[in-house]
């Protein structure tokens, strides 16, 4: 069973506040395609200008660092067919130590269920939205997540209380994990046992690209 987990890409949908909304037409028309093929064959080439950082997206580390691994040096086992830990309701806006606790997340994606993604296009979205904190990031990094996922706006805290920072980001992708922003229906994944992609092209020298992140479920739901 197949699980979506992404978010549609509309035109002039905002993803993240103050980032301009992605520009979709077609660079060659159906009708101006049937000049150059037989009777009754035609086409229709589209054409999207948008920011990296739209819709449902993975960060590499490049994201981050200068010299950090971009896009098309991530492996696929980065983001690909990945065992799933799912950490439900945390106690507070931003995920800690104590909600990750007991969870085995080594060599696992660990996708962060908070509901962040009830308010997706509206200025809701943007409030007191989720996050992770920096100890839970720290804590993820030191028992090797191989991917970490949220269902909100931005894996840190991007109210003005937080100054800027983003620790979840600087810890995370300088552990070379990847980061998954952006993600809707985790509440139809189990707690464990799903297995997660979210794969993005291979463009050199970009270090975010938006994905078409899913799950798969086993016989059993797991």
């Amino acid at each position: 069973m197949l699980v979506e987990l992404s978010h549609v890409i509309e035109a002039g949908m905002v993803t993240y506040p103050g980032l301009p909304g992605p520009e979709i037409g077609e660079h060659l028309t159906r009708e101006a395609s049937r000049a150059s093929y037989a009777p009754g064959t035609e086409f229709s080439i589209g054409r999207i200008t948008m920011v990296s950082n739209t819709g449902t997206y993975l960060d590499t580390p490049f994201h981050r660092y200068a010299d950090g691994t971009d896009l098309a040096g991530l492996p696929l086992s980065a983001f690909a067919d990945l065992d799933t830990v799912v950490i439900r309701d945390p106690a507070a806006r931003g995920v800690d130590v104590a909600d990750l606790a007991g969870r085995d997340v080594a060599g696992r994606a660990v996708l962060l269920h908070t509901g962040g993604d009830r308010g997706w296009r509206t200025p809701a979205y943007a409030e007191d939205a989720p996050f992770l904190t920096e100890a839970g990031a720290s804590w993820l990094a030191e028992r090797g997540a191989a991917l970490v996922g949220i269902d909100a706006v931005n894996i840190d805290d991007i109210s003005p209380a937080a100054e800027g920072r983003r620790p979840a980001h600087t810890i995370l992708l300088a552990a070379g994990i990847p980061i998954v922003e952006h993600l809707t229906n985790l509440a139809a994944l189990p707690p464990a046992g799903a297995r997660f992609t979210a794969a993005p092209p291979r463009v050199a020298g970009f270090g975010t690209f938006p994905v078409r992140a899913f799950a798969i479920l086993g016989p059993s739901g797991s």
